[in-house]
C-alpha cells in the first residue's frame, strides 16, 4: 500500500472556498520562496501581494504578474476588483447554476405531455411553446441536455 500524505486543512479550506491556486509553482516571487507567512496556495494573498508589489513599491505590470504566476488581464482584473471592493472582492465569485434551473419538473412534464401527443416535435418547435406557455426562454440545447439526462436516469 503507497504511503499516502494526510490531507492538508489548509488545502481543503482553499479548495473549499476556491482560492486555491491551481497552479502554485508558478508564484517564484522571493517573499513566497522564503517566509512560510506567504503561501503560495492562496491565491487572494498571491493576487493582492502581485497589487501591493506594483501600486506601493512601483514594480512594472508585466514583472509583478509573472513574478505571482498570473498574467497581466489578471493583474488588472485584480486592480479593478480591489478598487471596486477591497480584499473582499479578489474572493471568487459563486458561478452560476449548476442546474437546469428553468427547467423543473413542471416544465419538463409539460415537454413530456407534448412529446407523447406528437412525437416529431422537434426541440426548436419545443423552445417556443415552453415561450408561449410559461413566459421563459429556454436555448434548444437545454432542452436537449434535460431530455438527454431523463433517458439516462431511465436506463
Amino acid at each position: 500500500m503507497p504511503n499516502r500524505k494526510p490531507p492538508d486543512p489548509k488545502s481543503h479550506a482553499l479548495r473549499e472556498c476556491g482560492t486555491l491556486n491551481p497552479k502554485p509553482d508558478a508564484v517564484v516571487d522571493d517573499l513566497f520562496r522564503q517566509s512560510p507567512f506567504f503561501d503560495p496556495r492562496d491565491l487572494v494573498q498571491v493576487k493582492y501581494e502581485m497589487l501591493r508589489r506594483v501600486l506601493v513599491e512601483g514594480m512594472a505590470v508585466a514583472r509583478s504578474a509573472s513574478a505571482f504566476g498570473l498574467s497581466r488581464p489578471s493583474f488588472y482584473e485584480a486592480q479593478a476588483a480591489f478598487e471596486r471592493g477591497g480584499l473582499a472582492d479578489l474572493l471568487p465569485r459563486k458561478r452560476g447554476p449548476r442546474v437546469a434551473h428553468k427547467l423543473g419538473r413542471e416544465v419538463m412534464d409539460f415537454v413530456a405531455e407534448v412529446r407523447a401527443g406528437d412525437s416529431s416535435v422537434n426541440t426548436a418547435a419545443l423552445v417556443l411553446l415552453i415561450q408561449e406557455r410559461f413566459g421563459i426562454k429556454v436555448h434548444r440545447r437545454s432542452i436537449e441536455r434535460a431530455l438527454g439526462r431523463q433517458e439516462k436516469k431511465r436506463l
